[in-house]
């Protein structure tokens, strides 16, 4: 039973706000407190989505669920900040309605999926889109130190130790760099945010030996801590700290400018959404996925190449209509204009392309339920 409570991607969007339409019909629209006709509309889409995954993208799913329930007002959606690994897990064992993860599913999981989500399987719509940031605490260094793929994966592989140590020095010259001892800190749970991190470090760089992996290399010596926030705050007491971690969550750390081609290049949302620009779509899996793969070695002037494509997942069939109408209508809200603006307002997130919305709204409009 295709559901069919939600007209077309375009329909649901406007300037102002989003418009959310159920059944084909149009509620009174509200005013905004006056008495005059706005165009803010609401859903009488009711009941409880639960979903669980990755804590990159807390800040937003924060903003997107409380957005959600202004324009849902029956709805509730629930959110556990658990980690992607984990959020996948409970996905595909049933706790969660839809998982958010810093990595896509691999072919395995996806085969997995089928089992809950029909014969289609789950699919992947990329919808938050934030470079990861190489945050350093250093005393006495308040400048944006340059570091290029070999430096850097070179330190985060524990072989520079010292922050004076002449491959750091050499690119940042000026820069008065103390022999503080470098300490690295890296997600101890299994992390999207790692995978992605070392799927850089991998492609980018010859000084690395590490398969890519949502865990950090068990023979690597380094501190470590459960989740974004924990390795934020480990890096920010530790003098000589560096890690990796969504840019929208390091605080007040300081962060690498990398190294791409002739010229160093700091993160910022207009970075990271021009490497996914100029990503290829992954092939395979359901019909409607939307999985990419990032160029890393990417040597265009502009781009930055430490960048994580979270993921919000759902499955195309649910077993009834009702999680099935919820599921389409709060992907719905988080891609639309209004979804993404409030998001970046919260975290900080590079908004999607309009060409990149559409195709996600229609990805969307897939999702059935069972007869």
């Amino acid at each position: 039973m295709k559901v069919e409570r939600f007209g077309r991607a375009a329909a649901l969007l406007s300037v102002a706000s989003f418009a959310l339409v159920a059944c084909g019909e149009a509620n009174n629209p509200g005013d905004n407190g006056g008495d005059g006709g706005g165009d803010t509309e609401t859903s009488d889409v009711q009941g409880t989505l639960s979903g669980g995954g990755a804590s990159s993208q807390e800040a937003a799913m924060t903003a997107w669920t409380n957005g959600f329930t202004s324009v849902a007002p029956e709805a509730q959606v629930n959110y556990a900040s658990v980690g992607s690994g984990a959020g996948r897990e409970g996905f595909l064992g049933g706790e969660y309605d839809w998982a958010g993860s810093d990595a896509a599913m691999d072919d395995e999981e996806w085969e997995s999926s089928q089992e809950i989500c029909g014969p289609d399987g789950a699919f992947h719509i990329p919808s938050y889109i934030s470079p990861i940031a190489v945050a350093y605490n250093v005393e006495g260094v308040d400048e944006t130190i340059n570091l290029d793929p070999d430096t850097l994966a070179s330190i985060f592989a524990g072989e520079i130790t010292s922050w004076d140590d002449e491959a750091i020095a050499e690119q940042n010259e000026g820069v008065d760099l103390p022999d503080t001892t470098i300490t690295v800190v890296h997600r101890a749970d299994d992390s999207g945010t790692t995978e992605n991190f070392t799927e850089y470090l991998e492609a980018a760089a010859d000084t690395w030996e590490h398969e890519a992996h949502e865990t950090w290399p068990a023979e690597l010596s380094a501190e470590s801590a459960q989740q974004t926030s924990g390795v934020v705050d480990l890096t920010s007491q530790t003098d000589g700290a560096i890690t990796y971690a969504d840019a929208s969550q390091i605080g007040d750390l300081n962060s690498v400018a990398v190294g791409v081609g002739e010229e160093y290049v700091e993160y910022s949302p207009e970075a990271a959404s021009t490497a996914v620009e100029t990503a290829e779509q992954v092939e395979g899996q359901a019909p409607n996925n939307m999985s990419v793969e990032l160029d890393r070695e990417t040597q265009e002037e502009g781009v930055y190449p430490i960048v994580m494509v979270a993921y919000n997942i759902f499955c195309s069939e649910y077993s009834d209509a009702e999680t099935a109408e919820l599921a389409q209508a709060f992907g719905e809200y988080v891609v639309s204009e209004d979804g993404q603006s409030t998001a970046e307002e919260a975290a900080g997130n590079a908004p999607m392309s309009e060409e990149l919305r559409e195709e996600a709204l229609s990805a969307l409009s897939e999702i059935s339920a069972a007869e």
